[in-house]
C-alpha cells in the first residue's frame, strides 16, 4: 500500500484492492477486506475488522475505545460485515470485557452522525438512520429500521423486521415485525410494508397480525396472551420467534398504544 497522504500502520492488514483516500488514519491491529473504500479523514483504530465491499465515508471513527468508565483498556474488537455503508461522522466503539466485541452485520446502512456504542450487536440488512444513538449492549435484529434521532437505552433488544419512528425514546424492547411510535414508545401495528418487500406472503402477514392483536388489542396481560397464542395459533417459526422474544425480554416489551400520553 502506497498512500502518501494517508497513514496506514505497518501492522494493519489491508487487502490489495482497498481504496484509502487522503488524510485517513488506520491504526495497528486492523483488518480490511477486499473491495472496501475508505473516504478521506476517516479514523480506523485498533481492533477494527471491516469486511468486503464496504464504503466508509469521511469523518467516521471506527473502533474507538468505549465511552464506558468501567473500560480497563482490555483488547476488544469492532467488527463490520460485508457490503456495509457507513456514512459521514458515524462513530462505532469497540467492545468491553462484557462481550469483547461490537458487531455490525452484512449489508447494513448506518447513516450520518449515528453512534453505535460498545458491545452492541446489529443484525444483517439493518438501517440506522441519521443521528440515531445506540447505548451499550443494544441488540438490533435483521432488517430492523431505526428512524432518525432515535435514542435507544442500554440493553434494549429490537427484533427482526421491526421499524421504529424517528425521534423515539426506546426504553423497552421492541418485538419482531412491529412498528413502534408515540411517546411513550408503543405498538402501532406491524411492519406490513417492509414484510411485503421482503417476500412475506399475505397469509403470513395476517398470521403475524393475529398474534399481535392477541398481545396488544384484546386487553389480556402478557401471560394470558402467551397462553392463548400457544393454545390457538399454529406453531410456526414466526409465532415461536415472537413468543421467545417476549419470554426472554429482560427489560420488558413496549406496551400497546392506548391513546393516553
Amino acid at each position: 500500500m502506497n498512500q502518501p497522504l494517508a497513514y496506514v500502520h505497518p501492522g494493519a492488514k489491508i487487502a490489495k484492492n482497498v481504496v484509502i483516500e487522503p488524510f485517513t488514519t488506520i491504526h495497528n491491529n486492523v483488518i480490511i477486506g477486499d473491495g472496501t473504500w475508505i473516504g478521506s479523514n476517516v479514523t480506523i483504530m485498533e481492533g477494527a475488522r471491516i469486511g468486503k465491499n464496504c464504503n466508509i465515508f469521511p469523518g467516521a471513527v471506527i473502533s474507538a475505545v468505549p465511552q464506558d468508565l468501567k473500560f480497563g483498556g482490555e483488547d476488544s474488537l469492532a467488527i463490520i460485515g460485508d457490503n456495509c455503508t457507513i456514512r459521514e461522522c458515524v462513530t462505532i466503539n469497540r467492545g468491553t470485557v462484557a462481550s469483547g466485541q461490537t458487531v455490525i452485520g452484512d449489508n447494513c446502512l448506518v447513516m450520518a452522525y449515528a453512534h453505535i456504542a460498545h458491545d452492541c450487536v446489529v443484525g444483517n440488512n439493518a438501517i440506522i438512520v441519521n443521528g440515531v444513538a445506540l447505548a451499550g449492549h443494544v441488540i438490533v435484529g435483521n432488517y430492523a429500521v431505526i428512524g432518525g434521532l432515535a435514542a435507544v437505552h442500554q440493553f434494549i433488544h429490537i427484533g427482526d423486521h421491526a421499524m421504529i419512528s424517528g425521534g423515539s425514546l426506546v426504553r423497552k424492547d421492541v418485538p419482531p415485525f412491529t412498528k413502534a411510535a408515540k411517546e411513550p414508545l408503543s405498538y402501532v401495528g406491524i411492519n406490513s410494508i417492509g414484510l411485503r418487500r421482503r417476500g412475506f406472503t399475505t397469509e403470513k402477514i395476517r398470521e403475524i397480525q393475529d398474534i399481535y392483536r392477541i398481545l396488544y388489542q384484546k386487553n389480556y396481560n402478557t401471560t394470558q396472551a402467551i397462553g392463548i397464542i400457544e393454545a390457538e395459533m399454529e406453531a410456526t417459526p414466526e409465532r415461536d420467534e415472537i413468543l421467545d422474544f417476549i419470554r426472554n425480554s429482560s427489560r420488558g416489551v413496549m406496551k400497546g398504544y392506548s391513546g393516553n400520553y
